[in-house]
């Protein structure tokens, strides 16, 4: 079977390649630090050899936990902010139906995530739809005190206790979280929800290979064995004893620092195919919470073209020249489609009578390349055989890597978030949180709210 790779050739115009082999030693023993935890953030290095330490126990328990809900339910929300939610998106928006919600008969739950903002339209108009549906909630979080998450599990428990009475709702909630403690641990044992773990040593940004990730994309109604076993060959190419030119995700993390180095400060993730648009969303958390530390780091950005040619690539082709291109190029769609032939021909487009679609975005994707690259944007490209469980397993793993050696390489912890409190503490100290009542006197002088 084919596995993902990367292309850099369209980045050697702008970067020796000798430039690029130069990082063969650095990136060796960052490697190797991180198999060694001699790196730092190295009590959360659980996502390393997670895809090939997934027993068949774990598996069995989630797949009949899939199997009592998908019977059960029409909707299953998802509760939860970041990685808690970001990964099962990614990897549910990719292989779902694009119009799954317009569907009137699915054997299947819709998926609907909820507790990633507290933008209270989103949350009445959830509400209103799991009025007249069958529901279950999949409640992820480590401490359960998380503010977004918290809230809308506060509200959708109370909604779905009084739709079914309670403990027809307590069969209807899943606690994914940490396995001794914290408040939704102990929620969870009071009142007797189904639980899942967070492994200690893995954080929610590298957790999609979790039960985070795994119990809601197999209530979806996707293989995540299939999952499983693509990034689990990953992890086995990316290993610690791989050859440079061999491991994809050590090219990678090399290429793009190699172009940080030379003053392109900003990557853009370009996909042609929409469904992969909650997998750049992911991958945008996944290296921006990761690298952008000590004033340092790249700052991740998507489109999805051909839509965004049409706004974003006006700037991408002639703006500041501080870019670079992640091409996810996609060889095998799912569905086969012909452009028809037309007698009178009036948008001019006979000329593509007989193709299909595919062929059609395929050669949009390699104009849009040779042109950005021909306008200074460098470009690397990833090809990936196809849409499906087995290459999103690889892709993820091969992220989370390439992700772990290009923070080591740049110098700081991929593994924290240290920048994230600051709103949080500001927050806070404006809605009177008790133990932050100097913070709030601070803060409102700052503000002048009396």
């Amino acid at each position: 079977m084919e596995n993902i790779t990367v292309n850099i050739e369209k980045i050697l115009d702008f970067i020796p390649q000798e430039k690029i082999k130069s990082y063969n030693e650095k990136i060796k023993k960052v490697i190797s630090d991180l198999y060694n935890k001699n790196g730092k953030g190295n009590d959360f290095l659980g996502w390393l050899t997670l895809p090939s330490s997934i027993s068949e126990e774990e598996l069995v328990e989630i797949e009949k936990t899939a199997e009592y809900f998908i019977n059960k339910i029409d909707v299953l929300v998802v509760i939860g902010i970041g990685g808690s939610y970001l990964g099962t998106r990614a990897v549910v928006e990719a292989l779902s139906n694009s119009f799954s919600c317009f569907q009137n008969k699915s054997d299947l739950p819709l998926i609907l995530y909820a507790g990633h903002n507290i933008c209270e339209d989103y949350i009445h108009e959830i509400m209103q739809v799991l009025d007249k549906k069958s529901y279950a909630i999949t409640v992820i979080s480590k401490s359960g005190t998380t503010t977004e998450p918290a809230i809308v599990f506060r509200l959708l428990k109370q909604h779905l206790e009084k739709k079914h009475g309670k403990s027809e709702a307590q069969s209807r909630i899943i606690a994914i979280t940490d396995k001794n403690k914290g408040a939704l641990k102990e929620i969870s044992m009071k009142e007797g929800y189904r639980s899942f773990v967070i492994p200690d040593d893995i954080g929610g940004r590298y957790s999609v290979l979790t039960p985070v990730g795994l119990v809601p994309i197999a209530i979806a109604g996707f293989n995540i064995r299939e999952i499983v076993e693509g990034a689990k060959k990953m992890e086995d190419i990316c290993g610690e004893n791989s050859d440079f030119e061999n491991n994809p995700a050590a090219l990678y993390a090399a290429a793009r620092n190699a172009l940080y180095s030379e003053g392109k400060t900003i990557e853009v993730l370009a996909s042609f195919y929409p469904r992969l648009m909650y997998l750049a969303e992911w991958w945008k958390q996944l290296f921006g919470e990761s690298e952008g530390k000590e004033n340092k780091g790249i700052f991740p950005a998507s489109v999805i073209f051909t839509t965004d040619l049409h706004s974003m690539g006006q700037y991408i082709q002639e703006g500041k020249r501080n870019i670079f291109e992640l091409v996810l190029s996609v060889r095998d769609m799912k569905h086969k489609m012909m452009i028809p032939q037309d007698k009178d021909n009036l948008d001019s487009i006979n000329y593509l009578a007989g193709k299909r679609i595919s062929e059609v975005n395929k050669m949009a994707e390699l104009g849009t390349i040779l042109a950005h690259v021909d306008g200074g944007v460098p470009n690397i490209r990833i090809d990936i055989p196809k849409i499906n469980e087995y290459y999103l397993g690889q892709l993820i793993y091969f992220f989370e890597m390439a992700c772990a050696i290009s923070g080591y390489t740049l110098g700081i912890n991929p593994f924290n978030q240290p920048g994230v409190e600051a709103y949080k503490n500001n927050m806070f100290a404006l809605l009177n949180k008790p133990g932050y009542e100097e913070e709030t006197k601070k803060i409102r002088r700052k503000t002048e709210i009396k």
